[in-house]
């Protein structure tokens, strides 16, 4: 299995450099919101190991909420974010980003503050990556080769099904699965189908990984007695809070749900930023990055075969502590539309919502941290779109292909591979074709 890695590399733009940077990276598109796959800076569809990957630019445009805690906001320049998931491990992707792609990288770049062209574009890279506090990957494992071979097959398949149903109907289910196979190894044979073995597991891995599915539980279970101390102070103090903290229910402004729609609803999938401040205090902050300790947790080691609790419509997400840890900024690639990806969430995990963004400046008022909260439909709805930041460049390498399509084409090579138990076993692996 080759796990998937992250990268995303954040730097501040220069004074007076923002409007150039915003029209050089809207030459990376070929369309409203989807990047040319070709373009000339990046050309993100020769990176075979590349999921998905977005240009962005950070602005607090959300700053000044933090006033109604009584504080003063803290001044924040807008910032360059060049965020990737691909397959295999994080520096020698980077180091084929800047064999391949170096001249237009140095070229965006260079709109940032501190950047040099003489500098070593790997290690500048490293040094501005900021690692995720929390992270989620659909289907860890699932390479985009797997998924463009996966979608070959099913179009393979499914082009010659009929022919084989018309010549032998449609009661013979063995003899129709037995010609299917025929005709995909003689696709194989010819050289235009091809199914790869899955790659070994990186050792390394393995081993981090382990330790990380033992360790945390571990480590939680050994300070229990600690936890029990700290418990009846905990929920007073949460309690007060959440009764305390001060309610934001500002709406969008018009041209902005304007601005981040016209983006939108460009393929079957989407892309999604939210950035803003995290409540102020250090019970806010420890209490967040404890959630997120086991958002992590989950997301890695239960939530990595489709689902995220009932959501299947996610490819790809992360939580990202900024500023010190004074800010948070959240991303996602998801299916479908906006409000039907809110309304998922809402209606099945509105308590993961809660989780996950409590914490955070203008969230709704929550109750025991799971109750509530998204439960306001309204004031949350309000609340995400006004800290939702556009994407200025998008690009996912299998377009018009969801997370429910790759799930049903691994399912039909699986059927190719193993052979099914009885007549209705394979009439289920038909009806998917």
């Amino acid at each position: 299995m080759t796990p998937q890695s992250n990268f995303m590399i954040v730097a501040p733009v220069r004074n007076g450099a923002l409007e150039g940077l915003r029209g050089l990276l809207a030459g990376m598109n070929k369309t409203v919101g989807l990047a040319d796959p070709a373009n000339a800076l990046v050309p993100f569809g020769e990176f075979e190991r590349l999921h998905m990957a977005r240009f962005l630019i950070i602005e607090a445009i959300t700053g000044d909420d933090i006033k109604a805690f009584g504080r003063e906001p803290r001044p924040w320049q807008p910032a360059l974010a060049f965020l990737g998931d691909f397959d295999g491990d994080r520096l020698s992707f980077l180091m084929e980003l800047a064999e391949r792609a170096g001249t237009g990288l140095q070229d965006i770049f260079a709109h940032c503050e501190g950047f040099n062209r003489t500098f070593d574009l790997v290690s500048w890279m490293v040094t501005h990556n900021i690692e995720p506090a929390a992270n989620y990957v659909n289907w860890l494992g699932r390479t985009v080769k797997q998924v463009h071979e996966e979608a070959a097959l099913h179009r393979c398949l499914s082009e010659y099904l009929p022919q084989i149903v018309a010549e032998t109907g449609v009661d013979k289910p063995r003899v129709i699965r037995q010609k299917l196979l025929s005709h995909v190894e003689m696709q194989k044979h010819a050289g235009l189908l091809k199914l790869s073995p899955e790659d070994p597991t990186p050792l390394a891995w393995i081993i981090r990984d382990g330790l990380h599915k033992i360790g945390v539980p571990l480590i939680l279970l050994l300070l229990s007695p600690v936890f029990l101390i700290l418990a009846p102070f905990f929920a007073l103090r949460l309690r007060l809070l959440e009764r305390s903290d001060p309610e934001l229910f500002i709406r969008p402004s018009r041209e902005h749900i304007e601005a981040l729609a016209y983006l939108e609803d460009r393929d079957v999938s989407n892309q999604f930023n939210v950035f803003g401040d995290i409540k102020p205090g250090l019970f806010r902050l420890f209490l967040f990055k404890f959630l997120m300790l086991l958002t992590d947790y989950v997301a890695r080691h239960i939530y990595n075969r489709g689902f995220l609790t009932r959501i299947r419509t996610i490819h790809f997400a992360r939580w990202v502590f900024m500023d010190n840890n004074r800010r948070a900024f959240f991303a996602s690639n998801y299916d479908g539309s906006h409000e039907s990806y809110m309304d998922d969430f809402i209606n099945k995990a509105g308590w993961g919502l809660n989780v996950a963004f409590s914490n955070a400046v203008g969230y709704p008022t929550t109750r025991w941290i799971f109750k509530q909260g998204a439960e306001r439909e309204q004031q949350f709805k309000y609340t995400q779109r006004r800290h939702q930041l556009p994407s200025e460049v998008w690009y996912k390498a299998y377009p018009d292909l969801t997370a429910i399509d790759l799930a049903r084409n691994s399912r039909i090579r699986k059927g190719v591979e193993i052979r099914q138990a009885n007549q209705q076993a394979i009439r289920d692996w038909l009806s998917e074709i």
